[in-house]
Order: structure tokens, then sequence, then C-alpha cells
């Protein structure tokens, strides 16, 4: 199942968001979500021990400013790519 982030994770009951989330499930991290994707913040660890695919809208992280921070352990996807999996 597709799950979905667009509000930042510090705005978020991020807890309850994970109690949601199961094996082989996906998370698509969009407009503020994508933070959760910077490297060393405490959200990614917990989104790092979940058994799911975690993706980030490239777009958005562009806007933010943020390409260079991003995890290793998230996979960039943009909005064709999305489209083209979920449209």
């Amino acid at each position: 199942m597709l799950h979905t982030l667009h509000r930042s994770p510090w705005l978020t009951d991020f807890a309850a968001l994970l109690r949601l989330l199961s094996e082989g499930d996906e998370l698509l991290l969009l407009q503020d979500g994508v933070t959760a994707a910077v490297d060393g913040n405490r959200y990614l660890e917990s989104l790092r021990n979940a058994p799911i695919k975690v993706y980030a809208l490239n777009e958005d992280l562009i806007a933010r400013g943020l390409t260079g921070q991003i995890s290793n352990d998230i996979i960039l996807i943009d909005y064709t790519d999305f489209r083209q999996t979920y449209g």
C-alpha cells in the first residue's frame, strides 16, 4: 500500500504514521514531508528500520534546497516516475 507524507514530520503524528505502515508498504515523501529524508534527522532512523520502501519527490527536494542532504536509503523519484508507477 502506498502512504504519503506531505507535511513536515515535526508537525505530524509521526509515531501514528509508523504504526500504520506494514511490511512491503511504500511511503512517498513529498512537499514538506521530504524533510524526513534529510540525513541525520531523528525521523530518518525510524524510516530506515521500517520494513518499507521510502521515496522522495526530487522536485520537492530541489525546491527546498535539500538535494545534497538526503540519505542514500531514500529512493529519489520525479513526478513522471510517480505518475507512471501509481497513475
